[in-house]
């Protein structure tokens, strides 16, 4: 039977990878709604191509220039803004399948109500689980939903892991395997001089501004950690990060009897997506063949947590438990913003996260308000914090960061 599809940030990486493995399959695949913040232009060409009912922007002014620019191509699709209409078109009946791919804390809304509406979400926005753990999950159960992850290193867990949930017990460890990032063999003590530029320059990966950063300072792989344990129900003393810089295992399973299982492709991202997209089958993503005698070496070590500062926050931060992890992300999204600016320097970033982590105390996440208002709360500490540490940094570093 033919999927139909809504795809909220269709316009971003995943979204262009999602797209480029949905027009290889017409006839398992149907786009119903696409969504994009502002990218009407990208968005308006997607939706000539795919021909979806629907298509969500972030705001009226974008909405009028996608309307207009689509009724002069002769498309249909009816264009609708706003997080209401993210979430009408998650939950609509209309669809079976959502594919989380916004970034950040604004995808949370959307993928929770898929989950309420009891939809199959292909999950590539972390920060849903990250920020709403126990109740993202009890809301999959409850209705049941289905949860697939996209992301490389969780899909990889996914596959290597064994069908029947009875078998679980026999896991030992997850080992999430991390790239390491532009600067994985800098010196720490250089790297406050880092650019915005050279921190998106990621050696393997083609991603979006915000999660390369992300990468480069590992609180991305800090961030998997998080929805690894609430996706596959491990304490996070039994997943382990392990830098890989070859990205070609994308991550593996230890078990109780000494066999260790690892999933293994090239780095990109249409392969994750197209074993979501098709599973429990396989079909073709236009990923070229893995060549290992071509690759010959695979290499690994342990993180730098000097080096990686906010790997160890994230990590403190899942032990910790309560809204930690969403004020985590909530202060990281505001500091990576703000190095994006320049308007404070790379190492900061970390700076920032650990004195919101510092500052707010830690509540109950139990309920959804309360996880938004220490996202809330969180992001009102971190703009404060980061525009302190602009004003208390020399004019020469600040130009130069």
């Amino acid at each position: 039977m033919q999927k139909r599809l809504t795809l909220l940030g269709s316009t971003g990486s995943i979204g262009e990878s999602t797209l480029d493995v949905v027009a290889r399959h017409p006839d398992r695949f149907k786009v119903y709604a696409l969504s994009a913040h502002r990218n009407g232009d990208k968005l308006v060409d997607q939706c000539v191509r795919f021909q979806p009912e629907v298509a969500v922007v972030g705001d009226a002014d974008t909405a009028a220039q996608v309307e207009a620019a689509l009724r002069a191509e002769g498309c249909k699709t009816e264009v609708s803004y706003g997080p209401q209409a993210l979430v009408d078109a998650a939950s609509s009946g209309s669809c079976d399948t959502v594919v989380a791919a916004i970034v950040g804390a604004a995808g949370l809304a959307p993928t929770l109500a898929a989950a309420h509406a009891g939809k199959r979400i292909l999950l590539a926005n972390k920060e849903a689980l990250v920020m709403s753990g126990k109740i993202f999950i009890d809301a999959v159960h409850d209705n049941n939903a289905i949860l697939l992850p996209v992301d490389s290193e969780h899909n990889a867990v996914f596959q290597c892991l064994p069908r029947e949930t009875a078998l679980h017990g026999g896991v030992s460890k997850i080992i999430l395997t991390a790239s390491g990032g532009p600067f994985r063999t800098r010196e720490p003590s250089t790297l406050r001089r880092v650019t915005p530029d050279e921190a998106c320059k990621h050696p393997n990966w083609a991603m979006g501004r915000k999660i390369s950063v992300d990468s480069a300072t590992m609180m991305n792989k800090g961030l998997e950690v998080i929805e690894a344990h609430w996706l596959f129900n491990v304490p996070g003393s039994r997943i382990e990060v392990l830098i890989h810089p070859q990205s070609v295992i994308h991550s593996l399973v230890s078990y109780a009897d000494g066999s260790v299982l690892a999933q293994l492709g090239n780095p990109d991202m249409r392969t994750p997506i197209a074993h979501a997209l098709a599973f429990p089958e396989r079909v073709d993503s236009g990923v070229a063949p893995l060549d290992l005698a071509h690759i010959a070496t695979l290499t690994f070590e342990k993180p730098n947590f000097e080096r990686f500062p906010c790997l160890a926050l994230a990590l403190k931060a899942l032990e910790a438990g309560g809204t930690a992890s969403a004020a985590l992300n909530a202060a990281n999204e505001i500091a990576v913003e703000a190095f994006l600016a320049r308007r404070i320097g790379f190492m900061a970033i970390a700076e920032v996260v650990e004195r919101v982590l510092n500052a707010l105390p830690n509540g109950s996440a139990s309920t959804l308000d309360e996880v938004l208002a220490a996202d809330a709360e969180a992001r009102r500490l971190a703009g404060e914090f980061a525009a302190l540490l602009t004003a208390d940094a020399p004019q020469a570093e600040r130009v130069l960061h």
